[in-house]
């Protein structure tokens, strides 16, 4: 084992520092890939329906990808744990993957499918080798509940910064580093690549500032068979994920919102301003969740809190886009509902680890935490699809005369589809308890 001790302190600003640097990293490319192919990098209507079926099926294959790397994390036996070694060693491979899928080659439409559906992939293994372990560290760093439930909500509130960070930074980095009057397609490649390196060496602190309250170095590895009847016995667990996958609508406005600035405003600058208050919202709540936490508990915080989302959401459609400060507002609000979803789904995947090790002494971070990182994953994917969908049956693409009707009906993409989204995803949550513990399991 490491002799080097590491005090609780420097272990939270560490992984909290490491959650900024890796989300600055996610959002710069989950935000901005779709902008950067359909206007910089000359993807047309037709490829860019080919570029939503290839990040599908990513997402298809990330069924098997996120759970073989949780057992993957969980039957590892080293010195330095079983979730640091990971963090370690996808640091450099998530850097450089996430910066290429901004260099697509000046070639053929179809070489550059080609190259982006083989470089998304790759950045999608990648990614998911450094997530599953960080949000597993979360848990086995910080034993204490109170003391866990303050780190993910400092986790989620600083990684809502760096969203803003990125989201609001990105488009005047990317016009900086162009080197002329307009953003380029360079400057983007440039930006990618200075956000993922500067990403990256942030996430390297939670390798070397932390360690795991648990030492596995003597102890044998969990055979599959008892791995996968715990995890797949976890009824909350898997009531937890199907009500965030069903509330993938949560992610449209990130996904398509640079986007809808540019058909609904002809300024993609102005996602800054619809970006800086779903993120303000979102940090905020962040912020907060913990206190919220002390006086309700977290099914119902879950649960009404969506609800209010969803009427939210709803109401921004009546509201309209054209009062772009108005809207802010709204959206601000449902930025603070995002905020204590990210926060108690995550206590709750936590808590539900907890019971099942307490049950039956098998505790499966890396599996458990792998689900969540496929789920969010998938939520992204499917709202990335259903923009993408909805922009390409409309017929939109650089240069094309943008209508009144492409502007509404991208607006009730954005709005409506979250709102239904939402309303259904509360109806596991309405079923999830923790066994013998009541209902917030502690």
């Amino acid at each position: 084992m490491e002799m080097r001790n590491i005090s609780p302190r420097l272990q939270r600003v560490s992984v909290v520092t490491a959650g900024f640097g890796q989300n600055m990293l996610l959002t710069f490319v989950s935000t901005f890939l779709l902008l950067y192919l359909t206007q910089y990098a000359g993807i047309g209507r037709q490829g860019l329906i080919a570029v939503a079926a290839i990040m599908s099926a990513g997402k298809v294959f990330d069924a098997l990808n996120d759970p073989l790397m949780g057992t993957l994390v969980d039957r590892t036996r080293t010195r330095w744990g079983k979730l640091r070694p990971y963090i370690l060693f996808s640091a450099l491979p998530v850097a450089f993957f996430s910066a290429i899928l901004f260099c697509i080659p000046d070639a053929s439409e179809l070489v550059k499918l080609i190259f982006f559906g083989v470089c998304y992939v790759l950045w999608d293994v990648a990614y998911t080798a450094c997530d599953v372990p960080f949000w597993g560290l979360i848990g086995a760093a910080f034993s204490d509940k109170g003391e866990r439930a303050k780190v993910i909500s400092y986790v989620r509130a600083f990684g809502a910064i760096a969203l803003g960070v990125a989201t609001l930074g990105a488009p005047w980095l990317a016009k900086l580093l162009s080197f002329a009057p307009e953003t380029t397609g360079a400057g983007w490649s440039r930006a990618a690549i200075l956000v993922c390196a500067v990403g990256m060496g942030m996430f390297l602190l939670a390798f070397f500032n932390t360690r795991e309250a648990r030492d596995y170095a003597d102890e044998p590895q969990v055979s599959l068979k008892t791995l996968f009847s715990a995890f797949f016995s976890n009824k909350p667990l898997f009531l937890v994920l199907l009500g965030s996958i069903l509330g993938f609508g949560r992610s449209v406005i990130q996904a398509g919102g640079a986007v809808f600035a540019v058909i609904a405003y002809d300024d993609e600058g102005t996602f800054t301003l619809i970006g800086g208050a779903i993120i303000a919202g979102m940090a905020l709540a962040s912020f907060l969740a913990p206190l919220l936490l002390k006086k309700v508990k977290d099914k119902p915080a879950m649960i009404y809190s969506t609800l209010f989302a969803s009427l939210v959401y709803a109401a921004m459609y009546f509201v309209g886009f054209e009062n772009v400060f108005v809207m802010m507002g709204m959206i601000f609000l449902t930025g603070l509902t995002l905020g204590v979803f990210s926060v108690v789904q995550t206590t709750m995947i936590a808590d539900s680890v907890d019971a099942m090790e307490r049950r039956t002494g098998v505790r499966s971070d890396g599996i458990a935490f792998s689900s969540l990182t496929f789920v969010s994953k998938l939520m992204g994917s499917l709202s990335v699809l259903a923009f993408g969908a909805v922009i390409a049956s409309l017929g939109y693409e650089k240069g094309v005369e943008v209508t009144a009707h492409m502007k509404d009906a991208t607006y009730r993409t954005i709005t409506l589809l979250p709102a239904a989204s939402c309303l259904v995803s509360v109806v596991p949550f309405l079923f999830f308890e923790l066994p013998g513990e009541g209902e917030r399991g502690k």
